[in-house]
Formats: structure tokens, sequence, C-alpha cells
């Protein structure tokens, strides 16, 4: 008989991907990670902008920080119509196409969550010349049955507040998962993962995870938290763009899913030092991890604020494959993901006597 229960993995990715945690409001996340890491760290902090950062101390203080950000795309309430209606901004990088029609659940300021659609004027009442046009943010609004401003201060919604995709998290076959807020729930998840792979060692080196807070807003949990750990080296861990779809050639798509982990050797935010890259090859060659490079120049991670900071810190980029990545529903390999993981875990091994 087939055994259906859901790997630690799959249950781990799918408690991180439900969890609410737009940028600046990445409590329900940390709280989520916390109660997976508190039993295998020897300590643990949050930081005045509330990343989480937690240690594992070694034999050695030389220190390699693992970095994963907490946060996911969203929107945020601006204003409130006469009539009910909810006007938004984004949070991080949105597509606006892919808004329209979209359900999303707003958080109150009492944690309560109230549903509601993304509208939109209906096609029907469009002149033909304006059918075929994408909509732009101010043409957009969420509805959420009220019938007025007074009747939306009642459900507790006020400015500011935030709202994500309602998307549930499904198994889609053995190997292939889908879910929110992948990037980069599948780097926290890699962190924890990796931290359970290694709770017996005696660690050569003091490791460091930093969940952080606010990069798909400028990078700016990872840039506070790397000065105050001032790591010898650092590891962004990513969850990033998977193109092997139709209509992009391979030579625009920036990673595969099926093909394992990717190296990133640069992208808008740094030129990962060389050393770094070739560390992570010579890993994956020993541990016969089939791995991939992530194509530049797309897109940035929190290694391009931990590089630069203090006297410049040696950092690299590792990642899942994800499709369609700040939307409402990603896609990842089961298979990617474990590769990740293995590579990270022998990354904390061996990256001391590789880069020190």
């Amino acid at each position: 008989m087939a055994n259906n229960t859901p790997s630690a993995s799959v249950q781990l990715l799918e408690k991180l991907s439900r969890a609410f945690g737009v940028s600046g409001f990445e409590d329900d996340v940390r709280d989520v990670i916390a109660q997976f890491v508190k039993p295998l760290v020897d300590e643990m902090r949050v930081d005045p902008l509330g990343n989480l950062i937690v240690t594992r101390k070694g034999k050695s203080d030389f220190t390699l920080m693992l970095d994963a950000h907490m946060d996911e795309v969203g929107l945020m309430i601006s204003y409130i119509e006469e009539k009910g209606f909810l006007r938004f901004a984004t949070l991080g990088g949105w597509d606006v196409r892919i808004l329209p029609a979209q359900v999303v659940k707003i958080r109150t300021r009492q944690g309560k969550l109230i549903t509601g659609v993304i509208g939109s004027v209906p096609p029907h009442v469009l002149k033909p010349e304006d059918r075929e046009k994408p909509f732009k943010l101010e043409d957009l609004f969420i509805d959420v049955g009220a019938s007025s401003a007074d009747e939306v201060q009642k459900m507790g919604i006020r400015l500011g507040d935030p709202a994500v995709p309602y998307y549930p998290f499904e198994q889609l076959s053995e190997n292939l998962l889908g879910g929110k807020a992948f990037d980069d729930r599948a780097g926290c998840a890699v962190a924890i993962r990796a931290l359970q792979e290694l709770q017996r060692e005696n660690l050569d080196l003091t490791l460091v995870c930093n969940f952080a807070i606010g990069e798909e807003t400028g990078l700016r949990g990872a840039r506070a938290a790397a000065y105050s750990i001032n790591p010898n080296v650092a590891l962004a861990l990513e969850g990033t763009i998977g193109a092997d779809v139709p209509g992009v050639a391979p030579a625009r798509q920036p990673t595969a899913l099926g093909k394992g982990p990717a190296i990133t050797i640069a992208d808008n935010s740094l030129v990962v030092s060389r050393r770094v890259v070739e560390a992570l090859e010579k890993i994956a060659e020993k541990l016969k991890i089939s791995y991939q490079y992530k194509l530049p120049i797309y897109g940035g991670t929190d290694a391009g604020a931990i590089h630069t900071t203090r006297g410049g810190i040696m950092a690299g980029v590792l990642s899942v494959p994800c499709r369609y990545i700040h939307s409402q529903f990603s896609l990842l390999r089961l298979d990617d993901f474990e590769s990740t993981v293995k590579l990270a875990v022998g990354f904390v091994r061996e990256c001391r006597e590789l880069l020190s």
C-alpha cells in the first residue's frame, strides 16, 4: 500500500506558504519559523527590525551567515471609497496584469482575515478600443462586499492594512508542489532543513541563520542583520525565477525546474565572488548533486545588501527554481528543493576549509 503521508519537507513548505507575511508584516511567518528552529539552535533573538536571527555555536569563531527572507509580495489598503470599495498600493514587484479578479485576504489590526476580490470595470461596458488594453493599478479596487465606508470601518479595515492573494497550498503530484510565497518561503525551508540535518553535528564554524524582513521592498532586513552578525561569508537562500515555459527561449530562462539548485554568478544586485561560486561547484560535484547556473542578470537578492555591509562580506546565492514567482501561485519540484538542502548543508560543512 502506498504511503500518502506528506513528507516532512512538504509539511514544512505548506506551513510556511500558508503563513501571512507581506513585507513589513512578517510576524506570523516568524512565529512559524521560531517553532521549528528553537530546538535546533543555541541562541535565538529578534532584532529591532523584526529579523529572526538564530545561532549554532561551533568550534571556531569563523562565521557563516545563511539568509532567507520571510516576506512576500502583497498589497496595502491606500484609500476607502465612500461606497465601500478599497483602493490599494503594491508592496514588492507585481505585474499589474495578473491582479484583476484575484481573491485576497486583508489582515486587520485585530488580526482578522477578511476576504475580498480585486475588481475592475467589466469588459462588457468598455469601449471596443479599450478591451485589449491592460488595466493600470489605479483602475483596480478590492471589493469586500461593503456598501459604504462606514461598513468597511465596522469590518475593522483601515488604511495601511496589508493583503495577500488567497490560494491554497497543494501537492499536485508526488514531486510537484504549488502555493503562494515560495519566494522566499522555499529559502526559509532550506535553512530550517539544513539546521535539522546538522542538529547533532559538532560544527567547525559558527552558523548564524537570518530570517529577514523586507527583502521585497529593498533588502532592508538583511542589511541590518549582516551588520550585527558580521560574518566571514554569507549565502542567501532563495526561491528564484523558473522560466522554462512556452514562449521563453532557453537563452532567456534564468533557471529551469528539474535541473537542481541554481548557483548565481551575477544578478542585478551583485557579482558573486568567484571563490564562492567555485566552492559551491566543488561541493556539488563531490556530493554528486546536479546543479545549474542562474542566468545573469535577472533579479536581485539579500546577498546584494549583505556583500557591501561593513568593510565588505564575501557572499553568494543558492536558489530553488520556482515557476511563477511574484504571482498568486508558484510551482516547485520537491527533488530540486531536497537537492538545494543537500548542497546548503555541504556548504556549511566545507566552506570554512574552502574559503578561510
